[in-house]
């Protein structure tokens, strides 16, 4: 009998905060009447390899590769990040970083200098930064940049790349950024944010479709009931959460039209 599993790799930006994600995930599964294993998967093995597991049971995983089924997966819930932008709803964005000490202080001041991006399937870190630049390309400029560092492979890579001053500037997952201010603020000192994308879906635990339907229904009533119970309230401060929302393939779709807009205009990759 297979043994699913959990995991938070997405959102634990310290130890600390990953047990909070394991206590949390804890309460939802005992709710749910469920028992799998938490599994640690530390940054920076590759989330597409822990996407194909066919024991998922309980595991985040972001929109964009949903949305076009890098791997065969079945959407859960997606947390509501109590930041005001994330407008009470399960949506996030990305912040555009520079270091505090550089002269930039507009996004079209970076052009002509160099750029950053994590992985092609990721959202946060390429998909709604190239989005957000399509505004800015011209037929007479086609390139907005004279470098772009790609495969940088987490939002870690891209604060570490531009406080050493390898990329001039970078995007990072909104609700990531939150939590790392919070719990590593020495990390995050020497940046500030010069711009932010649209909204789009925020990455949502998501199951293998070998897990039981019913499963599947338990968890998306014990995640959309669990901000009333008394265990949450801690456990949110922590995360900064407020809620959970229950979601389906669908709920991603902005992410696959942002894809197409920028093939369309001939802008798949970021340059």
């Amino acid at each position: 009998m297979t043994r699913f599993i959990t995991n938070a790799r997405m959102y634990s930006v310290t130890p600390e905060v990953e047990e909070s994600w394991k206590a949390l995930l804890g309460h939802v599964l005992a709710m749910a009447g469920v028992d799998f294993d938490y599994v640690p998967y530390p940054a920076p093995k590759p989330l597409e390899v822990l996407w194909e597991r066919e024991d998922l049971g309980c595991v985040f995983m972001c929109g964009y590769p949903i949305a076009f089924q890098l791997s065969e997966v079945i959407p859960i819930a997606a947390p509501i990040p109590s930041a005001p932008w994330s407008q009470g709803k399960p949506l996030y964005r990305s912040d555009l970083i520079v270091r505090k000490d550089s002269p930039f202080r507009r996004i079209e001041d970076t052009f002509g200098h160099r750029v950053g991006w994590t992985v092609e399937h990721s959202h946060s870190g390429f998909n709604a930064l190239r989005h957000h630049l399509l505004a800015y390309r011209t037929p007479k400029c086609p390139t907005l940049y004279s470098e772009a560092h790609g495969n940088l492979i987490t939002a870690r890579g891209i604060l570490d790349a531009v406080l050493a001053g390898e990329i001039d500037v970078g995007p990072l997952d909104g609700y990531w950024h939150d939590l790392i201010r919070a719990y590593r603020p020495d990390l995050t000192d020497g940046i500030r944010v010069i711009a932010s994308t649209d909204l789009a879906p925020i990455p949502s635990f998501v199951a293998a479709p070998g897990l039981p339907a019913e499963t599947i229904v338990r968890l998306k009533t014990a995640f959309a009931a669990a901000h009333h119970q008394p265990w949450f309230a801690p456990l949110g401060e922590a995360l900064h959460l407020t809620a959970f929302a229950p979601v389906e393939l669908a709920d991603f779709e902005r992410t696959l039209a942002w894809d197409r807009e920028a093939r369309e205009q001939g802008y798949a990759m970021i340059a």
